[in-house]
């Protein structure tokens, strides 16, 4: 390999590992090292919390495990970007130390007990907002930190998100992405910027503005590594971090997804259906786009908050079989449980599956569970692994739909990464329940192809973002839709999963009055 190419580094801290990733700039993945992590642990039922400084050594491990591995030299790398999970937040003294462990994304804990907010709760009760307000509220880890640990709130001099975390650790600067802003902040997602000061997100956090980072657009410097930084992560000091985006913002990045008619889906711990649009719309009313990795533009997303942590529950629960083989064969267990759906045919033999693991605020709505109708004796647990790949497409299909209805945009392509779509069976469910077909890009990972790119830009290296995804991105396996499963699976979805929320809604209600759960 020559030693005058260009290369990109891009960090990407998921919520499974964080992997140290390089990039030529034809977008082809030419060096990588990945450090599993815990993804939490949890002191209380529905907690969880890592501590910060447990991510940033990970961090410094899988870089430091990267330069074996290259065959060229750290100063051919043109400029690193970052990328990280959503809404996992920090608590730093004025020191920058960290006061408290970080809060994680999956953390379920509320602060019902809620200060008043003056004038501003008549103005939103007037406008039919207070529910909505106080579920925003009572969902903000900040208000639960001030109400719960008022110490630690008083000596939180900066409150970040892991991104900023990390942006602080490697250039010393109090620094973030303005594509990174997904959380209970006071963050207009509008004009992609910190709340005027007369929003009242102000008034519903105990947040002040000068606890919170600089926000720097995608694509643009956030700092230089400092010396410090560089000795623990052996990245070149001086070289530039670019502001790229959250893991999900520059999965649709990588992607190759810049159009408002190509569906972004990603089969991640998280799955989400993004479209990418320059107009800020909202999906479901008072749920806001998101800001992309690319300036200027909005992803409205879908959400089912478990989405593929379902494989790793059902591969503790029922896959022991695969994980004996899986060890004996030295692979991964997924690997083997495309066999499982092999077995089984489209539509599970009437084995539907609802994939609300944990609710969600607004839709379905906060009392909902997850469930499996249709049971019958000719059932194994292949079609319980079956439906649940077939439930979370007929999830994200809904969301789909209802960006086609709210944005006027049909949907004509769709590309799909994240864990699951190296499943080609996954693959095949996906375009048979979308009757679209289905492309996986060229590389399995697009957050960190999407932070590349958009270092890429910031550094000159290419002229804009449609000029970098034209050179970076690359069409992998495409599934074509099999009619006959269309057929099948059309009905289902039509017939039955529409409908089940609707039945079950009433039922779901009563579990959480008469059990509690969830608190």
């Amino acid at each position: 390999m020559s030693t005058d190419k260009k290369y990109l580094l891009a960090i990407d801290n998921g919520t499974q590992s964080v992997r140290a990733l390089v990039f030529d700039l034809d977008g082809q993945l030419v060096a990588k090292s990945q450090v599993e992590i815990e993804p939490f642990f949890s002191d209380q039922p529905g907690w969880a919390e890592q501590h910060a400084d447990y991510f940033w050594d990970r961090l410094c491990d899988a870089c430091q495990q990267l330069w074996p591995r290259l065959d060229f030299p750290r100063t051919a790398i043109q400029a690193v970007a970052l990328t990280t999970q959503r809404a996992t937040v920090i608590n730093l003294d004025a020191e920058g130390k960290p006061l408290r462990p970080a809060i994680i994304w999956l953390d379920q804990r509320e602060q019902l007990q809620l200060p008043g907010m003056g004038a501003w709760g008549v103005v939103l009760g007037m406008a039919g907002a207070t529910a909505n307000v106080r579920s925003f509220r009572s969902q903000a880890e900040a208000n639960w930190i001030a109400a719960r640990q008022p110490d630690i709130w008083r000596r939180t001099a900066k409150f970040l998100l892991l991104s900023g975390y990390h942006s602080y650790r490697l250039t010393g600067r109090y620094v973030d992405s303005v594509a990174s802003q997904v959380g209970y902040l006071p963050f207009d997602f509008r004009r992609q910027q910190w709340c005027g000061p007369r929003d009242w997100k102000w008034k519903a956090l105990p947040i002040v503005r000068q606890q919170l980072p600089e926000l720097v657009p995608a694509g643009a410097e956030l700092g230089r590594i400092t010396e410090q930084a560089a000795r623990e992560t052996g990245i070149p000091a001086g070289l530039a971090l670019i502001s790229a985006g959250a893991d999900k913002a520059c999965e649709v990045l990588g992607s190759g997804c810049l159009e408002p008619t190509v569906g972004s889906l990603s089969y991640g711990t998280t799955a989400t259906y993004n479209t990418v649009d320059s107009r800020y719309l909202e999906m479901i009313r008072q749920v806001p786009a998101y800001p992309a990795a690319v300036p200027g533009l909005y992803n409205s997303e879908t959400i089912v908050q478990r989405g593929y942590w379902m494989v790793n529950w059902f591969k503790r629960e029922f896959g022991q079989p695969e994980q004996v083989l899986a060890a004996r064969s030295g692979v991964k267990p997924e690997a083997l449980f495309d066999d499982l759906l092999r077995q089984v045919p489209a539509g599970s033999m009437g084995l539907v599956l609802q994939p609300y693991w944990s609710p969600g605020l607004r839709i379905p709505g906060p009392e909902a569970k997850g469930a499996i109708i249709g049971f019958g004796d000719v059932h194994t647990r292949a079609h319980i692994y079956r439906a649940i790949i077939e439930g979370l497409a007929y999830a994200l299909r809904e969301g789909s739909e209802r960006h086609e209805r709210r944005s006027g945009h049909k949907i004509d392509r769709l590309k799909v990464s994240g864990g699951g779509s190296q499943s080609d069976q996954a693959m095949q469910i996906t375009a048979d329940i979308f009757g679209l077909a289905a492309e996986r890009p060229h590389t399995f990972e697009t957050s960190g192809l999407g932070a590349a790119i958009n270092a890429a830009v910031a550094t000159g290296l290419y002229p804009d973002y449609a000029t970098a995804i034209g050179r970076m991105t690359h069409p992998g396996a495409v599934f074509t839709p099999i009619p006959a499963n269309v057929q099948i699976y059309e009905q289902i979805y039509r017939q039955v999963y529409r409908k089940l929320y609707g039945r079950l809604g009433p039922l779901y209600k009563a579990i959480r009055s008469i059990t509690g759960y969830p608190a």
